[in-house]
């Protein structure tokens, strides 16, 4: 049924959009040390990260207040359109500095198709065929993994990084504008009946920016000001969530005391030890060890491709084994970035494939329960809120870590130096300092276990009594 032209095309629009955000991380990661070797700015090196994260985060909170002001199908095509120019402005970019301003208009853009492709789907098929829907968006995203480094790794082989976010822009060109003339037509539905929470997300990108710009600043102190007023705009916008009538995260958010809250805490470790490596390991690897840049990208992608098939392996396990993995498998990431941080200086390049392939298993062992402790432990009414913060937080998770790793690149003495001698060092410290982060998602892990039994038992108890 999915396969009759009045599905078939609309789904290939939704499919496209999401494979175009999804993809752009990986794509992104196998271009930058073109980049960087070309226009300069290896100390900016995970801004073009960051900031595609902070803006994807603005626009998919966004999305119902855009949605409602010009429609559903419109708003999809202009998240296209938007992320094609994004793409074309990284394409002429002189300097770093133009690259980054780039991402954060292709992050725009692909938050947008993200979320509305979700969306849409209630608009576009009947009921029956969500769950199918839904799973082939789900797989849109072990696709990405083949298709960004090939993508980005092709083009840089060639010597023309440039010529990636041109091909990028076409493709998101033609998507808005097909999505014209294949979307149903939706009218707007005048203002949206919530405000569009500008502070919370103003101190949410300032957290971002405080902790990137830590990472090119000279002096200890200076560098640690900025990084405690990160940790403070983060917990304001805590606590100012909490107070709000429409919340984006849990009212439990980063409670230590509740399942959701605990969590949550573990997506944004687990996600911010991950994220390092899809920033730096490229440039190590293509520089230390001389692998073209297809190669360096797909061994990255090792770690994603370890991710799926770990969470596939588990999936159908029960009893006492989610508690297990839920420890486990943070153990198991903190083991693979030490074996990273050993291995990356001197190599050879294909001893490092097991210890990235088992960050990846680590996160895909454990992510699922996780999710599921997050969602089942939701208070009465916010159970939508608590499934919608995994991808919220995850996204935090990923720009934090990204921050952070530029922070220790840059004090470990990346600078504007492509030679492996100015990389040696940070190819050491970027992994090293982040192996203590899955261990505090350990400790949180037995603390959410401890949480997990006690709501089981009075859920029983409450079922028992009815």
């Amino acid at each position: 049924m999915l396969l009759a032209p009045r599905l078939a095309l609309p789904l290939s629009v939704l499919l496209g959009g999401v494979l175009l955000h999804s993809m752009n991380v990986l794509i992104t990661a196998t271009l930058l040390p073109s980049i960087v070797a070309d226009v300069g700015g290896a100390n900016l090196m995970s801004w073009p990260t960051t900031a595609f994260l902070a803006s994807s985060i603005a626009a998919a909170t966004a999305t119902g207040i855009v949605s409602s002001a010009v429609g559903n199908r419109r708003a999809f095509s202009s998240g296209a359109l938007i992320y094609a120019a994004g793409a074309v402005l990284c394409a002429l970019a002189p300097s770093i500095g133009i690259v980054i301003a780039g991402r954060f208009v292709q992050g725009l853009g692909g938050g947008l198709l993200s979320a509305l492709a979700y969306v849409l789907v209630r608009n576009v098929f009947p009921e029956l065929l969500w769950p199918r829907v839904f799973g082939l968006l789900a797989g849109v995203w072990s696709v990405s993994v083949l298709a960004g480094p090939l993508i980005g790794g092709v083009f840089a082989g060639y010597g023309n990084w440039r010529g990636a976010f041109y091909a990028v822009a076409g493709v998101g060109g033609l998507l808005g504008i097909g999505a014209e003339f294949v979307l149903p037509a939706d009218r707007a539905r005048g203002a949206a009946d919530t405000k569009l929470p500008v502070l919370r997300l103003a101190l949410v990108c300032a957290a971002i920016a405080l902790l990137s710009l830590a990472s090119v600043t000279l002096g200890l102190a200076l560098k640690s000001a900025l990084t405690v007023a990160a940790i403070g705009a983060f917990v304001l916008m805590l606590r100012i969530d909490r107070a709000a009538a429409h919340a984006l995260l849990p009212s439990d958010a980063f409670s230590l005391r509740s399942a959701t809250g605990a969590g949550l805490w573990m997506v944004l470790l687990l996600s911010m030890a991950y994220s390092p490596l899809g920033v730096y390991a490229p440039l190590f690897l293509q520089r230390l060890h001389a692998l073209n840049p297809l190669a360096a990208g797909y061994m990255v992608a090792g770690a994603s491709f370890a991710w799926t098939a770990a969470a596939l392996a588990v999936a159908s396990l029960s009893g006492e084994w989610p508690a297990r993995l839920i420890v486990a498998g943070p153990i198991a990431m903190s083991l693979g970035l030490l074996g990273v941080a050993l291995l990356m200086p001197e190599g050879p390049a294909a001893v490092l494939l097991p210890p990235i392939s088992l960050i990846g298993i680590g996160i895909g062992a454990c992510w699922a329960f996780i999710a599921q402790h997050v969602m089942s432990g939701a208070r009465d009414g916010e159970e939508n809120t608590a499934a919608a913060s995994v991808a919220t937080v995850q996204q935090l998770g990923l720009a934090f870590g990204a921050a952070l790793a530029g922070l220790v690149a840059n004090a470990s003495g990346i600078g504007d130096g492509m030679n492996p001698g100015a990389i040696v060092s940070p190819a050491f410290w970027v992994p090293i300092a982040f192996v203590a982060v899955p261990l505090a998602a350990v400790a949180v892990g037995m603390r959410l276990n401890l949480s997990a039994h006690r709501l089981g038992r009075e859920q029983m108890v409450a079922a028992t009594e009815a």
